[in-house]
């Protein structure tokens, strides 16, 4: 019997977020290596939006958004990790091109 695949429709303001998985090293500009047990205050992350609910304004399935990772709830949905979050708990959103001309890109 195949896996059927499983549908989710996010309720409110509410959005599912994957996050990006990075390595465990990272490099500062000046070439550092900044082991991955090295702590760093409030942190932000990156990832991508799967899901959002009905009341959502800002952001659609595929924007990359940056989000406190302590202000977060975990769900496990065919062995992938999400988070869901509100829309409020969004930082920013990251697009290739802006359509209002702020000139910012992130």
């Amino acid at each position: 019997m195949p896996d059927a695949k499983l549908e989710i429709q996010m309720l409110h303001d509410r959005v599912m977020v994957r996050v990006s998985q990075e390595a465990g090293e990272r490099r500062s500009s000046g070439g550092i290596v900044i082991p991955a047990t090295a702590q760093v205050a409030k942190r932000l992350a990156w990832g991508e939006v799967c899901g959002v609910g009905n009341h959502v304004r800002t952001v659609k399935v595929g924007d990359r958004v940056l989000f406190n990772p302590e202000d977060q709830y975990e769900v496990e949905v065919q062995g992938q990790p999400y988070l869901v979050l509100r829309e409020r708990d969004l930082h920013a959103v990251a697009s290739e091109r802006t359509e209002h001309g702020t000139g910012l890109y992130l």
